[in-house]
């Protein structure tokens, strides 16, 4: 049964996290992520092309599909506008397990650092832990 709400999540995020134009809001989130991602650049990591913008609902969270490979470090980066308090950021595995990764958190800016032992596919999730509907923008690096 977890299983296939994990995928029924992962579905429902693909028409939320794809957008043709972003909105102001996810402007600003954007700019909210790319601070945090900042700090890592510092530390060697190149920021990948791309970035994932949508709306959360208060206790709603929205989830990404990414291909990670194995060797290499990866930090997601995502930034929320007002009225968003704390959003927190997550990985999954394939089935839906969540992984142990290194956590930043600032109020509207939170970041997972994770490096893959094996390749394929994994889920990011952005949780809105407080506050209320508001947009969102991920962005990831890796080195």
């Amino acid at each position: 049964m977890r299983h296939r709400l994990f995928l029924a999540m992962m579905f429902v995020l693909a028409g939320v996290a794809t957008s043709l134009a972003d909105t102001d809001a996810e402007v600003n989130a954007r700019k909210n992520a790319l601070d945090v991602a900042g700090a890592f650049t510092n530390d060697g990591f190149k920021l990948r092309d791309g970035h994932w913008c949508g709306s959360l609902k208060a206790q709603d969270h929205a989830l990404i599909a990414v291909n990670l490979y194995a060797g290499n470090q990866y930090w997601f980066a995502v930034g929320a506008t007002d009225p968003a308090k704390k959003i927190a950021v997550n990985l999954y595995d394939e089935t839906g397990k969540l992984l142990k990764t290194e956590h930043y958190q600032g109020g509207d800016r939170a970041a997972a650092g994770f490096s893959p032992t094996d390749s394929g596919q994994y889920f990011v999730s952005v949780d809105l832990v407080e506050g209320g509907s508001s947009s969102f923008c991920l962005i990831y690096s890796y080195k």
